[in-house]
């Protein structure tokens, strides 16, 4: 229910908008006088107000300026109210006045039944709106950090505070799912660019004969569509510009591409596919490779040049493996997203399957750890607190290897059989997002075969 707040001294007009308002199912709170009104903007909160300009006690835009909290209007906090002014002797110079301190619209008397409903109905959007853009920015900002109490995090959220409020280009290292793009988010969020957009490109993931184009766009008859492409497309670069672009994998890229984009930096500009003119941007680079760059200029698999253009201020993330005293970090915060996302907030995790998962090598790192935790919370549904006993296989050994990486000894050829057929049936569970029925199709049994073969095996989905 949407709470509306009416301020009027006239009393016949509070109780005529409470009564029709009531009507379109709004829930309403009234007042007569500024001071009233403040006190309860203090105490509830309301989506919008109608409030009238003058009032008994003091002026109407005096109180729009205190909800307001004297901010602009593209710079409200969030949960502060839409204020739709009204008054029966307005002016041109007192609804200019209502806009700059932040009024949503100005309605005069007598009020129009109509107009005042569209205009309440659209104030509501645009609360509604607005809350969900903080929201977004506040997921994002959670999104942005980079966790973990072992000396190399420290050092590196360290280097990011240190290096994030200046323009200097940045390139990341470390291996597939360690975190780069995180810390390239972290960058940007403490940057003096924050307010700005993070435009990414992952450049292994683009097919050579498209990246020019998703990198730099076309013009009109210009795209990979030819003449039947009538629309023209802003690449990455022109997306970026005034805040910061992510080249992930950029080590990935031809020497043919690699070319284009060492102009690009050098010029601060570039030509859109198709395009007589030139494009102007400005935009922070930041790169990431899973390569090794200096090796890759030896084969002459990546253009020195470039190179130096990119690593001004080079940052390395440490592998799972080298910070393993972050794994119980990790995994409850994991077990927490994914536990809001799944509707199970309260999820523990016991200490040996802690002690499991560090002992475990993580040679996906991060995103391993992750992808396990999620399938642990879907493969067990009504289980509230994780055990040993619900990790994969995978993480309890590798390969018929244990996580420490010695080989695991079975006393019967029946033990290990019985041992990898349950590490096949959880990735294939895995796989089918816990579906019992895809998985058995997958595996080309019956669905009740499947099930006995899991209670024989200790497989559970319903713990």
């Amino acid at each position: 229910m949407n709470h509306i707040l009416i301020v009027d001294d006239e009393a016949d007009i509070r109780a005529s908008l409470e009564a029709i308002l009531r009507e379109e199912d709004y829930v309403i709170t009234t007042a007569g006088t500024a001071k009233e009104a403040l006190e309860l903007v203090r105490d509830a909160d309301y989506q919008a107000i109608l409030l009238d300009i003058w009032l008994p006690d003091g002026d109407g835009l005096d109180v729009l300026a205190q909800i307001r909290g004297d901010a602009k209007p593209n710079s409200t906090r969030a949960g502060t109210p839409e204020v739709i002014m009204i008054s029966g002797h307005g002016t041109i110079e007192s609804a200019v006045r209502a806009t700059k301190l932040g009024a949503y619209d100005f309605l005069e008397k007598p009020l129009s039944l109509d107009r005042t409903l569209l205009v309440l109905r659209n104030a509501i959007k645009a609360y509604q709106l607005r809350e969900d853009n903080h929201e977004f920015v506040r997921q994002l900002a959670a999104k942005s950090s980079v966790t973990g109490q072992s000396v190399p995090m420290k050092a590196l959220r360290q280097q990011i505070k240190l290096m994030a409020p200046t323009n200097g280009r940045v390139l990341i290292y470390g291996e597939s799912g360690a975190g780069k793009e995180l810390v390239a988010r972290a960058m940007h969020a403490e940057s003096l660019r924050r307010d700005r957009v993070f435009v990414e490109l992952n450049c292994a993931a683009i097919p050579e004969d498209f990246i020019e184009t998703e990198l730099f766009g076309y013009r009109h008859g210009a795209g990979p569509g030819g003449p039947n492409q009538p629309n023209e497309k802003r690449g990455t670069f022109e997306r970026a510009d005034g805040g910061t672009l992510f080249l992930d994998e950029v080590g990935d890229m031809s020497l043919k591409t690699q070319a284009k984009v060492l102009r690009a930096l050098d010029e601060q500009r570039f030509y859109p596919v198709g395009a007589s003119t030139p494009v102007h941007i400005d935009a922070r680079v930041i790169a990431a490779t899973n390569k090794d760059l200096e090796e890759e200029i030896a084969r002459g698999n990546f253009r020195e040049d470039l190179f130096y253009r990119l690593n001004v201020i080079p940052f390395f993330v440490p592998p799972l493996r080298d910070r393993k005293e972050d794994i119980p970090l990790l995994a409850r915060e994991f077990l927490q997203e994914f536990g809001q996302q799944y509707g199970r907030p309260r999820v523990e995790i016991s200490d040996a399957a802690l002690t499991q998962l560090k002992q475990y090598h993580w040679p996906g790192n991060v995103r391993e750890l992750k992808n396990v935790i999620e399938r642990v919370l879907i493969l067990n549904p009504k289980a509230q607190r994780i055990e040993a006993k619900h990790l994969p296989m995978l993480v309890q050994r590798t390969d018929g290897r244990s996580a420490t990486g010695s080989r695991e000894e079975f006393s019967t050829l029946l033990q290990a059989r019985e041992a990898y057929e349950r590490d096949y049936i959880l990735k294939e569970l895995d796989r089918c997002h816990g579906n019992v029925t895809r998985a058995a199709e997958a595996l080309g049994l019956e669905r009740s075969h499947l099930y006995r073969k899991m209670k024989a095996l200790g497989v559970s989905i319903g713990e």
